[in-house]
């Protein structure tokens, strides 16, 4: 029987058309940080690609600010999260502890697949407080999966900011799914399992992408490295160019 964390996101899946795989995908999204300190980076770094920067141009620290200071307007009218839930954006595992909780707003993810607006980022980013609150501490803007990298250097230079897509997901079998978690994890983001030939010798489906471009920003860090941190933890934890909702996959 599923616990109630599966029922709750079986109902309210970003992939209402695979909620299974939704399911699996949201559980192995939700065990990343915890891998990245423990000795999960290793397989992890296999399940994300990470622009690398690029030179900077002239103009590119002051488009980048002017999408922070964007990124800040959007976010002030949710400093209380209830408002947010009120205004359609939905918390993604909110049973599942997590560093970082994403509000997400499909209507805002859809609309980014074609057009850049910092006034609508896909996802508001909050972090639990001690009361079972949530403390607003940035946002999360997406593009499509198959957005070419001069495409999302065009919305927040590569210069400033690092983009990431979470890639070479191998969908465990139904009977296997066990396996996407713990340190021997074979399927997910979290697997050792990076190729379509790999995954297809343990029966598994293989999708190269999944969800699209992603970017977060945390504008109210007065450090402007911090400001574009690839994540946001204790240690703004920032690891570079590496093979590791625009909500689609493929």
């Amino acid at each position: 029987m599923e616990s109630s964390p599966l029922r709750a996101l079986s109902r309210r899946s970003i992939l209402p058309s695979r909620s299974t795989f939704a399911i699996c995908l949201a559980l192995a999204l939700a065990g990343m940080s915890a891998a990245a300190a423990d000795s999960g980076m290793a397989h992890m770094s296999g399940h994300m690609y990470m622009t690398a920067p690029r030179p900077v141009q002239a103009g590119d620290q002051q488009k980048a600010d002017a999408i922070a200071a964007d990124a800040k307007t959007a976010m002030g009218p949710y400093k209380d999260y209830h408002k947010a839930l009120a205004d359609g954006f939905e918390i993604f595992l909110p049973n599942i502890p997590q560093p970082i909780y994403h509000f997400t707003k499909l209507e805002n993810g859809r609309a980014a697949w074609s057009h850049f607006d910092p006034l609508k980022p896909t996802s508001l980013l909050y972090k639990k407080t001690p009361d079972g609150g949530y403390q607003l501490v940035g946002a999360m803007y997406t593009a499509r999966v198959d957005a070419t990298e001069d495409e999302i250097n065009q919305r927040i230079p590569l210069s400033i900011a690092t983009w990431h897509q979470h890639v070479n997901f191998c969908k465990a079998p139904e009977d296997r799914k066990r396996e996407y978690f713990g340190p021997n994890a074979k399927f997910g983001l979290l697997g050792s399992i990076h190729t379509k030939e790999a995954c297809d010798a343990e029966g598994g489906e293989f999708h190269p992408h999944i969800f699209g471009w992603m970017v977060h920003v945390y504008p109210y860090e007065t450090d402007p490295k911090k400001v574009w941190a690839v994540d946001d933890d204790d240690n703004h934890v920032s690891m570079g160019h590496s093979a590791m909702p625009g909500m689609k996959m493929n």
